[in-house]
């Protein structure tokens, strides 16, 4: 609800501070004075567009802030906004919103909310769940063809099974998301899997052991260098063991044999020697068993060029699958188990591409069986609905009107399955619904943003809040011209409506007729005066009398018969508000 405007250099306003009430606020005064701006006050506030003319001649900029009280059902869906950009700082931000305009004569204007600079788009947002304004504005939410399923919706109690159409929706987009992925990849993973099924066959081809390179390495240096073991062993054996020895020169393992003898006999002697014998004999012995291991091995030494072939061969291939898959055998083995793992994967793509066709199928029908449901309660109540607009409408004299719930499909191969066709489909379902008009007799019926002018439309939506009044959501009702073209006894009808409406909603209407201001709960007189060379437009909040005199300039006539009149238009309101309530 709207608690507080204050607007200060707009247009012809310097400053101005308003308190509006809960029930139907009436705003009236003369022509030019400043009603509608008021009412364009409120939409700039709301994320209108900015003009340079907007703010008051020789003035930098204008200010227009509202102080607005949330609701039960405002809270629930502005305060998800607020979060999520960050702008509740208090707990008062739970339960009051403020909203800045500034407009610079200069062309740059900003926006606030809770005194955060925000984008228009945020306030726009923001302020289409608090206000709505109907007349000429732009702000007018009939003239918005997609705004038309939801009042219809939220009057025939659709929303809670939309719901449930807009969980299987969301779900089916994944599913459809993977299956594009998977469809544009499809001819990528067919060459990745051609690529990783040779390495994989080269890899195995090759029956890699760890550590079998060096092994080979080793083997190899020793077939190449054959020729000088085999003399070096040899040289080795002989000095050990030999009898290729000088004359004079007996082979080291006798020597050390005879040593070991001798320094047996010392310990003998003298047992502090026991640990140099037992040294002598364990050096003996060694060289006994180097020695048979030198003829052993001077037994294998020999140069073979075949194998030799065969081991530079088997080299080349490892280093190969080294230089292409990792830089040793350890890390081939890996990558080979990696491309194994990744080949499952992606031969197994075909058959989640075949499971996930499946699941969308399964789950257009579902959407199609939701989407067929809501179609039929739209169908049945958008006719319901349009009978109480054309009785609503008879009574604002629009007699000759016709009103009328519009239901398209539109075919599409990849929509939802409904009787045996695929239509197209999103979270509201597959219709698309419009609220068409013919306004005279022998017209046929039109979108009624083609058809209807700002005080029709006032009306008009005044006739399907009225009807709609419990599903509506919008806290606060704006009415401009709605008593375009309608004389007192009509006004006296529309004024009683738009106070019947002010039980679930704020209203706030400007008119020109004292029949309808007669209703108001809350009356502000504008009026324009001249101070020094610039006009000024002052808002009053009226008291009882001050409203009788309002009237009775409002009825054009002067005298105590035209105070009489106003006195019995107060009375005539206050009787049906009372028999009403």
């Amino acid at each position: 609800m709207l608690e507080e405007l204050r607007i200060r250099n707009f247009a012809i306003i310097d400053n101005l501070e308003l308190e509006f009430s809960s029930g139907l606020n009436v705003i009236t005064g003369e022509t030019g004075a400043g009603k509608s701006i008021i009412v364009d006050a409120v939409e700039l506030l709301l994320g209108g567009k900015a003009d340079t003319s907007m703010v008051r001649a020789g003035q930098e900029k204008a200010i227009i802030e509202g102080v607005f009280a949330f609701n039960k059902i405002t809270s629930s869906l502005i305060i998800p906004i607020l979060e999520r950009e960050e702008l509740i700082t208090s707990d008062d931000d739970r339960q009051f919103i403020t909203l800045t305009r500034e407009v610079r004569a200069n062309g740059r204007s900003s926006a606030r909310i809770n005194g955060v600079t925000v984008k228009q788009e945020i306030m726009k947002e923001v302020g289409d769940l608090l206000v709505d304004i109907h007349g000429q504005s732009e702000h007018l939410s009939l003239f918005n063809p997609p705004h038309h399923i939801d009042l219809l919706d939220r009057y025939a109690d659709l929303m809670e099974i939309r719901e449930a159409l807009r969980t299987v929706t969301h779900h089916l987009q994944g599913v459809r998301r993977e299956i594009r992925e998977l469809m544009q990849d499809k001819a990528a993973l067919q060459r990745r899997a051609e690529s990783l099924k040779h390495m994989v066959e080269e890899i195995d081809a090759a029956k890699l052991k760890v550590g079998e390179d060096e092994e080979l390495k080793a083997e190899r240096n020793r077939l190449a260098n054959s020729e000088q073991l085999a003399r070096l062993v040899t040289e080795a054996t002989m000095l050990l063991s030999g009898s290729d020895t000088a004359d004079d020169q007996s082979p080291a393992v006798d020597m050390l044999m005879r040593v070991s003898t001798i320094m047996a006999k010392l310990a003998t002697i003298d047992p502090d020697l026991a640990e140099a014998a037992e040294l002598a004999e364990t050096v003996s012995t060694q060289a006994q068993e180097l020695a048979l291991e030198l003829a052993g091995y001077g037994d294998e030494v020999e140069y073979d060029p075949v194998r030799l072939n065969e081991i530079e061969e088997r080299l080349e291939v490892i280093n190969t699958l080294k230089r292409r898959y990792g830089i040793t055998i350890e890390l081939v083995l890996e990558q080979a188990e990696k491309a194994r793992l990744e080949l499952d994967s992606i031969e197994n793509s075909e058959e989640r591409l075949e499971e996930l066709r499946a699941k969308e199928t399964q789950m257009l029908k579902q959407i199609g069986d939701l989407a067929a449901n809501i179609s039929k309660v739209r169908k049945t109540i958008g006719e319901q609905l349009s009978k109480r607009v054309v009785q609503e409408l008879k009574d604002l004299r629009m007699e000759r009107t016709r009103f009328a719930v519009a239901l398209e499909h539109t075919e599409d191969p990849e929509g939802c399955f409904v009787n045996g066709k695929r239509y197209k489909f999103d979270y509201t379902g597959i219709d698309h619904v419009e609220f068409m008009m013919s306004a005279n007799p022998g017209e046929p019926l039109r979108p009624l943003a083609k058809v209807a002018s700002g005080g029709e439309a006032a009306r008009i939506m005044l006739a399907l809040k009225r009807v709609l009044t419990q599903a509506d959501q919008t806290p606060t009702l704006i009415f401009d011209e709605v008593d375009q073209g309608i004389g007192g006894r009509i006004g006296s009808v529309v004024g009683e409506k738009l106070w019947e409406l002010a039980n679930t909603h704020q209203v706030l209407v400007v008119t020109h007729l004292p029949q309808l201001a007669g209703y108001a709960d809350t009356h502000f007189r504008v009026q324009k005066t001249i101070r020094g060379n610039q006009t000024i437009t002052q808002v009053t909040a009226l008291n009882d009398d001050e409203r009788v005199q309002e009237l009775s300039d409002m009825l054009g006539a002067t005298g105590e018969g035209s105070k009489q009149s106003a006195i019995e238009i107060l009375n005539e309101a206050r009787a049906k508000k009372q028999v009403t309530s």
